[in-house]
């Protein structure tokens, strides 16, 4: 298949590889943009995080606290512009939203959707959505929420901005005061900026652990002074690049971006502040949204759509 300028633009965007490189990955994989990237990587020619995730959609991610601090939501409501995004009606739907999500049931958004819409019991909730597209004059879409509970701590949360970026934290501790809160505040501002995937390497499963070694493997392979050395020091290699990987990752072993040191770790800044305070602090997980986060993009080629209606198609 041919490969389109803006292919490999995005390939680009996405990996930080050369231009030639990407269209090299792009022909190889016929089009195939997660197969690129894995093509990329297993070349050494692609960083390990730098997935395929095409964000697009506007919209808000919108944090709601309940007042006992026990359960949270965070729910994602997209919109078509970021114009709209921005009107206060817009805004006002997504806090409804939020409202509804935080004591719902439902098990999933589907099920979500087709509940009573609490604001006007007459209409479910997907159908109250159709009014207020109707209302704003752009398509809206409900695309997901997650609860998070707490009963022997509490849960923080943290919208970056604007609402582009929504966070949870789960909070077990045996001590609630302003320096613990801040504390779970700070890490849900740590969570935002640097995007772990999980909380601790506990969470990580083998099969993730074995994908990464078999790409790094490839990387030495064809790499012609690494592929040379002896296997026990390609193994050494692989091994600390996936120790490396995993501080990367995982929140509790990442560098604390408050850090004075520029060294100390989630996990001991979490225990230096449950130590000066008596407590016993766990964090036990967390949730992040990013506003379009695995969203298509839709490319509009006016210059195309000009010239193939002037060719009558």
């Amino acid at each position: 298949m041919a490969i389109t300028a803006a292919q490999v633009k995005e390939l680009r965007e996405m990996t930080g590889a050369g231009m030639m490189d990407c269209k090299k990955a792009l022909t190889a994989t016929d089009g195939d943009m997660d197969k690129a990237v894995e093509f990329l990587r297993e070349k050494g020619l692609a960083t390990a995080q730098k997935k395929a995730s095409r964000v697009a959609a506007e919209g808000l991610c919108k944090t709601l606290v309940a007042d006992d601090e026990k359960n949270a939501v965070v729910v994602e409501v997209n919109s078509e512009t970021d114009f709209v995004a921005k009107n206060e009606k817009f805004q006002s739907y997504v806090a409804d939203v939020a409202a509804q999500a935080l004591t719902t049931s439902a098990a999933d958004i589907d099920a979500f959707l087709a509940e009573p819409w609490a604001l006007d019991t007459t209409k479910t909730v997907n159908e109250a959505l159709a009014a207020q597209i109707a209302v704003i004059g752009e398509n809206m879409h409900i695309r997901r929420f997650a609860q998070v509970k707490e009963e022997n701590g509490f849960v923080a949360s943290y919208t970056h901005m604007g609402g582009k970026i929504g966070v949870l934290v789960d909070v077990e501790t045996d001590v609630v005061n302003d320096a613990v809160k801040e504390m779970a505040r700070n890490v849900a501002m740590q969570i935002a900026a640097l995007k772990p995937q999980y909380t601790s390497d506990s969470e990580v499963s083998a099969e993730y652990i074995e994908h990464e070694k078999e790409i790094l493997m490839a990387q030495i392979q064809n790499d012609p002074k690494e592929s040379q050395k002896p296997e026990k020091v390609i193994q050494g290699m692989i091994t600390g690049r996936i120790k490396k990987e995993l501080k990367e990752i995982c929140l509790l072993d990442q560098v604390y971006v408050k850090a004075e040191d520029g060294k100390q770790t989630v996990a001991k800044y979490v225990e230096e502040v449950a130590k000066a305070n008596g407590a016993k602090i766990t964090i036990k997980g967390f949730v992040r949204f990013e506003t379009g986060e695995g969203i298509e993009k839709r490319h509009d080629d006016f210059a195309a759509e000009v010239a193939a209606q002037a060719a009558g198609k």
